[in-house]
């Protein structure tokens, strides 16, 4: 592809700094860019037409049908603005001629957010900032923690679950960590053990592990209670790896020590939403807000400056390194 040619890529459900970002990055790179903050549906397919590529959001689940519309439009190709691939029903992609990528980012994002729920979780926070805002600054009656008094249990160690077990080594705590395929990197003094002792050993556990078949609900009403009393979970992986009503009963009994999520079974469609005015559907995440126990956040975690510019070029770079096998083959 010379200079002087230019490639059409469509890029849905963008925000207004997404959009920024490609209208920036997509000229010097020979892009073409159609840009909707619309999530890519089955009737909005057609405009990819003229696309092979297309670039999407992980907000919005796609449906078979979309994919079947978005090929009937010529699009050959998704990248997917995320790690993760839950949203997208990857064999139906294939069998209907459309290949499937994610993209990488800094996994620095998502470390330092861990880390900093991880001593939100230990100190208390979200109880103290009430109590704070309401012009209460009496102390706890509940003591803080120290993180290099607690053991940590890192469930995935891929990039994001690697920066976390680096970031800990800096606090002097005991990490065990837990993978199908151990990292060929390990942090110092990490030590590698079957998914039940990570969870009977660890006075805090958090979750980088991808959302798959096998890994849905993980975190089960058994593997819950095997947790040690007073332990916490932190998850910034995806919601559906814990059983979110297992987890209710667990905290609002008071055995489990509390939770710091910025990820929820069923945040989809509330997420990314002002829902000020309106009822939540979900009574589990209700339930959890109402906790004072449990720290909530938007699944925010990966939302950087830095991170989002890694996600929007390594996007048009997946499509342009596409567009340059299909020329070439």
């Amino acid at each position: 592809m010379t200079h002087s040619e230019t490639t059409r890529i469509t890029m849905y459900g963008c925000g207004p700094d997404e959009a920024a970002l490609f209208r920036e990055l997509a000229p010097g790179l020979g892009v073409r860019p159609t840009i909707t903050d619309a999530p890519v549906s089955e009737a909005n397919a057609e405009l990819a037409s003229g696309s092979r590529c297309i670039s999407v959001g992980h907000k919005t689940p796609i449906t078979r049908a979309t994919l079947r519309a978005l090929r009937r439009a010529g699009v050959m190709y998704i990248s997917t603005r995320s790690i993760g691939y839950n949203h997208i029903d990857l064999e139906h992609a294939v069998s209907v001629g459309i290949l499937v990528e994610n993209v990488s980012y800094s996994p620095d994002s998502v470390a330092d957010y861990t880390l900093m729920l991880m001593l939100m979780a230990i100190r208390d926070a979200k109880s103290l900032v009430r109590r704070t805002d309401m012009h209460d600054y009496r102390l706890s009656d509940a003591r803080g923690k120290e993180l290099r008094d607690l053991t940590v249990g890192v469930i995935g160690t891929g990039r994001i679950g690697t920066a976390v077990m680096d970031r800990l080594r800096g606090f002097g705590c005991p990490v065990l960590a837990h993978d199908h395929r151990p990292s060929d990197r390990p942090a110092t003094a990490v030590e590698y053990v079957p998914l039940d002792e990570l969870l009977r050993r660890s006075d805090l556990v958090t979750l980088h592990a991808p959302l798959t078949a096998a890994t849905h609900h993980l975190l089960n009403r058994q593997r819950l209670a095997r947790m040690k009393n007073d332990a916490l979970i932190v998850n910034t992986g995806r919601g559906a790896l814990i059983d979110t009503e297992a987890l209710l009963q667990e905290l609002e009994s008071g055995r489990l020590a509390g939770a710091a999520l910025d990820v929820v079974e069923g945040e989809e469609g509330i997420f990314y939403a002002d829902c000020r005015d309106n009822p939540l559907q979900s009574k589990a995440l209700l339930r959890l807000q109402e906790l004072p126990n449990a720290v909530i956040s938007p699944h925010t975690a990966y939302y950087t400056d830095h991170a989002l510019r890694d996600t929007v070029e390594n996007s048009l770079t997946n499509c342009l390194t596409f567009e340059s096998r299909i020329q070439h083959a």
